[in-house]
């Protein structure tokens, strides 16, 4: 079974940075788009980055010029580097991602989420 494993979460403050990871478990699985999603505490999960299979990147706009999201093929990991972060960035952060065996699509996964709080 896929599992998209997730890390680098935790307490920084404003104008600080992280790095967040999404691994597919298990070399036979392979990640094509991907993307993070955050939500905050009553609100909406809502979209903060996607990357496709060919590298494409599309941002919500407000994060726009402060993340960036990137991909490793050869680790099958995906990346959310956060920089100038905001309070308004605290929210519990998920990867999604389209997965493959074998060239054949074999579901859309979400790793279990990792907490992001952004606080002097």
């Amino acid at each position: 079974q896929v599992q998209l494993v997730e890390s680098g979460g935790g307490l920084v403050q404003p104008g600080g940075s992280l790095r967040l990871s999404c691994a597919a478990s298990g070399s036979i699985f392979s990640i094509n788009d991907a993307g993070w999603y955050r939500q905050a505490p009553g609100k909406q999960r809502e979209l903060v980055a996607a990357i496709t299979v060919g590298g494409s990147t599309n941002y919500a706009d407000s994060v726009k010029g402060r993340f960036t999201i990137s991909r490793d093929n050869a680790k099958n990991t995906v990346y959310l580097q956060m920089n100038m972060l905001k309070p308004e960035d605290t929210a519990d952060y998920y990867c999604n991602a389209r997965i493959y065996y074998s060239g054949s699509y074999h579901g859309n996964y979400w790793g279990q989420g990792t907490q992001v709080t952004v606080s002097s």
